[in-house]
């Protein structure tokens, strides 16, 4: 009989629920971006607990139905002492009580795991999660260069080696959008002005240790507008990004010579994917978009890993 895993995720923008078939490696993904008033750039958590509480049944709702092995659920951002999210706690209601009423183990995740296990899946290296690995995690509030080693919990142990210090890249693009008037997340349309642009040389942020800060890169942005289209200023934006993402890399890469992983929705932007094919070749692994960004999938992944796991 198919083996059938529940996963929930409910970020700080999208409501998501999941089903993979761990006998098949098939999954499907209903998922929805939570409503952002126009020109704004982000949400309360009150209001984005309010959202999923109300649509979190319609994502689970359009589900296949059938037997469900174990459930995962994403309860917090990290898998780090005080990492905490309000908006989190939406998905682990329904899932403990879904678990109990079916009788079915329920696993909990940190959301950056879930996005991990996604991107592996994704890319076709899910063995990855079974050896060291360098992991981006880019997206609207993060932006880590993460060493993840298999954990005694069966659970990614990510520790974070680099990143920024500061202003996370997905808050950058998303400031440029709504510079150029672009709509909230503004990853895929800025992404799509860009690959219109000619080519250029983003700003040359320093990078130390793997780290670096985006918190001046607005001005850089804000300046370049006034003197370029829309088109180059996003292009201008993705490339600076790209071009400290590929230099933390090369740095870290000199102490952890291991295979990447990327993982979050920044990292969707074929700007930044270009960039970094060019500089590690088949070292470097790519989730495909639709996983790149926040979903369900990796919470039910790692349900059945854990069960599975717990079996033996």
């Amino acid at each position: 009989m198919p083996e059938h895993f529940l996963g929930i995720d409910t970020s700080n923008y999208r409501t998501s629920a999941a089903v993979f078939n761990a006998q098949s490696g098939l999954w499907q993904n209903e998922g929805g971006l939570l409503s952002v008033p126009e020109g704004a750039i982000g949400l309360r958590q009150s209001d984005a607990l309010f959202q999923h509480t109300v649509r979190l049944h319609e994502k689970i709702k359009a589900l296949p139905r059938g037997e469900v092995c174990a459930i995962g659920v994403s309860t917090r951002p990290r898998a780090a002492e005080g990492s905490y999210m309000p908006c989190f706690l939406a998905g682990e209601s329904v899932a403990r009580s879904a678990a109990y009423l079916l009788s079915v183990p329920l696993y909990t995740l940190s959301h950056q795991q879930g996005h991990i296990a996604a991107a592996a899946l994704s890319a076709g290296c899910l063995r990855l999660l079974d050896s060291t690995f360098l992991a981006w995690h880019l997206s609207g509030g993060t932006s880590e260069l993460l060493l993840v080693r298999p954990g005694l919990d069966g659970l990614p142990d990510c520790v974070c080696i680099g990143g920024t210090t500061d202003l996370a890249a997905g808050q950058l693009i998303d400031r440029a959008g709504a510079l150029l008037g672009l709509s909230f997340p503004a990853g895929a349309a800025l992404d799509g002005l860009a690959l219109g642009a000619l080519p250029e040389e983003g700003y040359s942020v320093k990078v130390k240790d793997s780290r670096f800060s985006l918190s001046g890169m607005q001005n850089q942005v804000e300046n370049r507008h006034k003197t370029a289209g829309d088109a180059q200023t996003a292009r201008f934006t993705l490339e600076t990004v790209a071009c400290a993402v590929v230099q933390a890399t090369r740095q870290a890469r000199q102490r952890f010579d291991y295979p990447i992983l990327c993982a979050g929705g920044v990292m969707a932007s074929e700007i930044i994917r270009r960039a970094l094919r060019a500089a590690f070749g088949q070292a470097v692994h790519f989730a495909e978009p639709v996983l790149s960004g926040d979903n369900a999938v990796g919470a039910a992944v790692l349900a059945a890993r854990l069960y599975e796991r717990n079996k033996q």
